[in-house]
């Protein structure tokens, strides 16, 4: 019998997601702090390899998860699993030995761990989207066709000296895309179920929000002011769509409310670095990139770790206690690390530690919950 945790793409990669996001942040706050010395097999600077980690590593961990599960769903296909599963984890883990501990290692080695992972993940990726054509939901699939082979240069130059900003704007604007999509097709469901609603899903809106969202991944490249002004453009654009999707109906409920929070860190990332494409700020780099990966990042994926943990193992989608609690201690290491130290700078250094040990707790917590539930077959008898 096949074991199943290879059985759908989100079983191996939620399980390594919890235990990256766990673990990574607090890896680096140490590093950072002086409480432990950066690591000498560190291919890169520490502040490049953070960065690198938390998107390549956590982030992609559990949207690819994600993505492995929706993609299969959205073209009615079977879906990656079994052998094509375990090699995919095991070259997910290269990554991450490389990344740490490659700093000896031959050039063509080094090379062909760090990118093994991002090429087969993207490669069975549109594989799975290509199959068949494009129907109903999956209508604007061929967005993941332009941002999913982007990942693979964006995730080169993150890790070069002299590129290291232009890699991560890269890789900050198509994860942005990438939860913009999400987020749209989610949420429809989400409030149709949670509250009977329907939510507005305006085709021009949608794609204008699309189209400026893939022009900023080359924001880097264009004059600042043109920039700047197209960051406002989708903000705005964002704040108009947002009023007509029943904001108080959904943050009356932390499971759904969650990813709207997650969709004005969007809005609020946006604004922050577009204001930095104007005024010379020392600070709009951090708070921006940290209002992402901790406000979009670190509230929208644990709250589709738990929901699809639990919906496609055949238990009850319901929040409970202690999936609510990890969700609010998440929000608490938001605050820590992005809204405390504008208020109380001096602090900064514990600030960094409570939000390395709230996420310690979280995905801590989300890990002890869900790896039972992914390590075990489906409770309804059906296969995957």
């Amino acid at each position: 019998m096949k074991h199943p945790l290879w059985l759908i793409g989100f079983r191996p990669f939620f399980a390594l997601g919890c235990l990256a996001g766990l673990s990574l942040p607090l890896w680096w706050v140490l590093v950072y702090t002086g409480a432990v010395p950066p690591a000498p097999t560190f291919v890169a600077a520490p502040l490049q390899w953070h960065a690198h980690e938390m998107f390549y590593g956590f982030g992609w961990a559990v949207l690819g998860g994600f993505l492995l599960t929706a993609t299969k769903n959205w073209v009615g296909v079977r879906g990656w699993h079994g052998v094509s599963l375990m090699l995919l984890a095991v070259a997910w883990l290269f990554d991450r030995l490389a990344m740490s501990f490659g700093a000896g290692w031959p050039p063509a080695l080094f090379w062909l761990a760090s990118g093994l992972f991002q090429v087969a993940i993207v490669g069975m990726l549109l594989h799975t989207l290509l199959q068949q054509r494009l129907r109903g939901s999956g209508s604007d699939n061929y967005y993941f066709w332009i941002i999913l082979p982007l990942f693979l240069p964006a995730k080169y130059l993150i890790v070069q000296g002299d590129y290291f900003i232009l890699g991560w704007s890269m890789t900050l604007a198509l994860f942005r895309t990438a939860f913009l999509i999400m987020l749209e097709r989610t949420q429809v469901q989400f409030m149709r179920g949670a509250f009977r609603v329907e939510i507005l899903r305006n085709p021009p809106l949608d794609h204008a929000i699309k189209i400026l969202a893939l022009a900023l991944v080359f924001g880097q490249w264009l004059p600042p002011a043109l920039t700047g002004i197209l960051e406002f453009a989708l903000a705005l654009l964002l704040l108009v769509r947002f009023a007509y999707w029943h904001p108080r109906k959904a943050l009356s409920r932390l499971d759904i409310g969650i990813m709207y929070l997650g969709y004005l860190a969007i809005v609020a990332q946006l604004v922050i670095d577009g204001i930095g494409q104007f005024i010379d700020l020392a600070w709009v780099g951090s708070v921006s990139v940290h209002v992402f990966t901790l406000g979009v990042m670190g509230l929208v994926l644990p709250a589709m770790i738990v929901r699809i943990s639990k919906g496609h193992t055949g238990r009850n989608v319901v929040f409970e206690r202690a999936d609510k609690l990890a969700l609010w201690i998440l929000l608490a290491g938001f605050l820590a690390r992005v809204v405390a130290p504008q208020l109380y700078p001096v602090g900064y250094m514990m600030w960094l530690h409570l939000a390395a040990t709230c996420w310690l707790l979280a995905f801590g917590t989300l890990a002890w919950r869900y790896l039972p539930f992914l390590f075990a077959p489906r409770v309804d008898g059906k296969e995957h």
